[in-house]
Parts: structure tokens; sequence; C-alpha cells
């Protein structure tokens, strides 16, 4: 009797999540464009890289995406930041307390992981596309790394906000193991759509020049995957992408790449 019991409660509960899981989705409404902000929207208003302000900014100009790039510091705290430094501080070698020494120009500190998702979190029309950045401590470090996000994630329940992109390949393997729902490009322009296709990929995320040999974009329609260009800044290279009916195109000009598809509509 007691055994029935505990099946009708973790069938319950795991009803209640799923219920739960698909309301969060249906609330969803992303921005209709191919516009993924790189390191947020901060070139026009000279906010810094991947900043809390520039992640608000994204989301003020109606980006489909921001981008932004995380880091482990030694102490183990997960950081939003583009290079292994900050400021000159190497982050895999210094405690998030040491990193808290330093400033960025518009005085936010070092974001949190956390605190940036949270942020994130309260809006509804910008996806959040997180890279992970491979530790230069090793693969070991690399898999530490990866399922820390995953589970902050999850954690934070914004797994419906959330992409997941890196150079790394076994990172993003590691992330779909982690959890099979999620959408994961790879970015370093050498393995062919089959293969992303086979291991689970959402997509692609190749610097433009990748696509401009061979069929990228109808064999990505053929397997279902989606293609994302960076880091695209000139308006030729945005139109040619458009004329190809790319899924996403990564600018650190959010500004010209929705203007331009505003005149072509």
């Amino acid at each position: 009797m007691k055994h029935s019991s505990l099946i009708i409660i973790l069938m319950v509960v795991s009803l209640n999540s799923t219920f739960a899981q698909k309301k969060i989705k249906a609330i969803k409404s992303w921005n209709k464009n191919e516009v993924i902000a790189h390191r947020g929207a901060w070139k026009t208003k000279e906010l810094p890289e991947n900043s809390i302000a520039a992640l608000k900014e994204a989301v003020r100009l109606g980006c489909h995406g921001a981008e932004f790039d995380v880091h482990m510091t030694s102490d183990g705290v997960l950081v939003v930041n583009h290079d292994a430094d900050f400021l000159g501080l190497h982050i895999e070698q210094s405690t998030y307390k040491e990193l808290l020494t330093k400033r960025l120009s518009n005085g936010e500190y070092i974001p949190m992981l956390a605190d940036y998702l949270k942020e994130g979190k309260q809006q509804k029309s910008t996806k959040l596309i997180l890279e992970i950045k491979p530790s230069k401590a090793g693969a070991e470090n690399d898999k530490v790394l990866a399922a820390k996000v995953v589970a902050l994630v999850q954690k934070l329940k914004v797994q419906p906000w959330v992409d997941y992109i890196s150079f790394s390949y076994d990172i993003l393997k590691k992330v779909i193991e982690l959890d099979p729902t999620a959408n994961v490009a790879y970015l370093a322009g050498d393995v062919p759509l089959e293969k992303l296709k086979k291991d689970g990929f959402y997509g692609a995320d190749y610097h433009y020049t990748v696509y401009q040999k061979g069929d990228w974009f109808p064999k990505s329609k053929e397997l279902g995957l989606t293609l994302n260009a960076w880091t695209v800044n000139a308006e030729k290279e945005m139109n040619w992408l458009l004329d190809n009916k790319v899924e996403f195109i990564t600018t650190n000009e959010p500004e010209l790449l929705l203007e331009l598809i505003k005149r072509r509509k």
C-alpha cells in the first residue's frame, strides 16, 4: 500500500512539473527577428560589453536575443565576461571577492550569472544566448563548468529563455546530456550539419564566411537545423544572409540590422 502511494505521489509531482514547464513556455513571445546582440547592445550608448545595462538595452531595442559569455572563478562562482581576464584579473585564478575590487565603466560589478539570468527572466521578448567559455585548465574543468551552468539555469527555471553556444563541442554534448531539451549550437565552424543533427544539436553558429562556401542554407532547412552567423557588422553581409533566410545574425550593430530588416519589409 505504501509503495502504491509513493508511485501516485511521484506521478502527481511529475505531472505538475510538466504542466508548470508547459505554462512557462506558453507565455513566451520572443521577438520575431534575426537579431542577436553580441555581448548585449553596448556600442551605440557606449555601455560595457556583457553588462546588465547592455542586456537591458538589447531588450529595449527588441532584439530576438542577447548573447553573453560565462566563466567560473577559482571559488566556483559563475560570472559574465567575454575575456578570460577581467580588468587585469584572471577570472579562473581569482575569487569572486577579488573580482569585486574592479568595476565596469558604468559602475557595475562583473555580473554573476545568477543575476544576469534573473534580470533576463523579467522580460518575455528577448532570448538569452549563453556562451560557455572553455576553461584554460582543461576538459575536466569544462565538465564542471557545464554542469554548474545547466544546474543554475534549471534552479532559476529559465530554461525557456536560454539557448547554449560554445566553441567546445564536448561542453555542448555535456549540456545535452544534462538537459536533452536544451537548444545548443556549435561555434567553431569545423563540424558538418549532419553530425550536429545526429548529436542532437539545435543548429550551427558559425562565422559568416563559413556559409559562403557550400550548400549550408538548403542543407540546414533539409535537416531542420538553425543557422546563426557571427559577427556580422556590415550591411552587405547582413543583406546577403537575410536573402538566404538565415535564422539568426549575431552583430555588434543591432540597431543597423533592425533598421535594415524594417526597410526590407
